[in-house]
């Protein structure tokens, strides 16, 4: 009779051990356990993750369950006790390492964006992840808050966060950005938060384009109007250069101000950008788009668990970061890979539905019927 693994077994087969293994070792600190292994780890918070658990007792309490089915998922039994402490002092950047390598494996598969133009397009933004600041008073944020920031520089081709720093939430917008070195000839899309004239210059000169929106009082001088077709909602396309001292001193290029209504809405929008070949519809276009990171930042705090953590310490709130986003890239990854036009919600939910069924994995995203031919386990599970 033919065999099949588990769906979880399946999907931790996309991570190379070999890979793993070899970051493990480089990211070492500490003694190691005797049974409990960075592998065990991973594969636990992954199960996690993948079936919604929010506590270690209930994450332990998973695991136990399905105790029978460890070894062939290469994983030793955990305790709570060893969870926590592993989460608490095993280094984070481990996750942050293999999050990388996942990334260069889905950057293969990813289709491309869905404008004409052949640059690569990002789109950059920060969300921050609320803490209670007694209960994580290393992450403080204001008088009675605490928090972190994620940043992320969204890759329009797949939507990747390809760009992903965490940092604390006292960190600006602009000030992560700076440090962000975005390839030749892309396109940024950014709100004003990421307003800053001698990074726009630099943008520039490095042959990097960006779109934003202008400040309502930047001071500014018109050196020339374009043709417009306001059919399409553009009410003016003009270069400009700045006047202020400040401005003028950062930032002493030509750069373009389009004034654009939404047909729909009736709201005007002021887009600032230094790419001049781009239709000005095009332009306003690629803004909209922005909301990509928004939609990004949504998906990952209602479907993975990025807002409740099972430690308190920082590593231990990275560590579930950084292995939430590796979950977010094997999503991602079987998505490309199985060339399936469906959303990547409801692989979520086929998978947290039977991450412990024995059948295929794209026969499951097919919705293809359970092949008889396959043995299945009729061992009790908690799905």
């Amino acid at each position: 009779m033919a065999h099949c693994n588990t769906i979880l077994s399946q999907i931790l087969k996309f991570v190379s051990r070999h890979e793993f293994e070899s970051l493990a070792n480089h990211h070492h600190a500490g003694r190691s356990f005797r049974t409990a292994t960075r592998w065990s780890q991973f594969v636990v918070m992954v199960m996690a993750q993948l079936s919604g658990r929010i506590s270690l007792r209930d994450i332990v309490g998973n695991v136990n369950a399905q105790a029978h089915r460890l070894y062939h998922l290469g994983s030793a039994k955990l305790t709570r006790s060893n969870l926590a402490r592993m989460n608490e002092n095993k280094p984070y950047s481990l996750y942050e390492a293999l999050f990388g390598k996942l990334l260069r494996h889905c950057q293969h598969l990813t289709p491309g964006h869905r404008f004409r133009f052949k640059n690569t397009l990002y789109s950059l933004d920060a969300s921050t992840i609320d803490l209670c600041l007694s209960v994580f008073p290393w992450a403080d944020f204001r008088a009675t808050k605490g928090a972190i920031k994620l940043h992320v520089g969204l890759n329009h081709s797949g939507y990747l966060p390809e760009f992903t720093v965490i940092t604390e939430g006292k960190t600006t917008d602009i000030e992560v950005g700076r440090t962000l070195a975005f390839p030749t000839g892309s396109i940024v899309a950014m709100d004003r938060g990421y307003m800053d004239y001698a990074w726009f210059n630099q943008l520039t000169n490095k042959g990097i384009y960006f779109v934003t929106r202008l400040k309502s009082n930047a001071r500014y001088k018109v050196i020339e109007h374009h043709a417009v077709q306001k059919n399409k909602g553009i009410i003016s396309d003009q270069t400009i250069m700045f006047t202020a001292n400040n401005a003028v001193k950062k930032c002493p290029i030509p750069l373009r101000r389009i004034v654009y209504r939404d047909i729909d809405t009736g709201k005007q929008y002021i887009f600032l950008t230094n790419h001049f070949k781009l239709a000005a519809k095009t332009i306003a276009d690629v803004y909209k788009a922005r909301w990509q990171v928004e939609l990004f930042f949504k998906w990952i705090k209602q479907n993975l668990k990025i807002k409740s953590f099972v430690g308190t310490s920082k590593n231990a709130v990275m560590t579930q970061i950084w292995i939430a986003l590796c979950v977010y890239l094997l999503i991602a990854f079987i998505k490309f890979q199985s060339k399936i036009h469906i959303s990547m919600q409801q692989i979520l939910r086929l998978l947290q539905l039977n991450l412990f069924e024995k059948r295929d994995l794209m026969a499951l995203l097919r919705g293809d019927p359970p092949d008889s031919r396959f043995k299945y386990d009729n061992q009790p599970t908690l799905f």
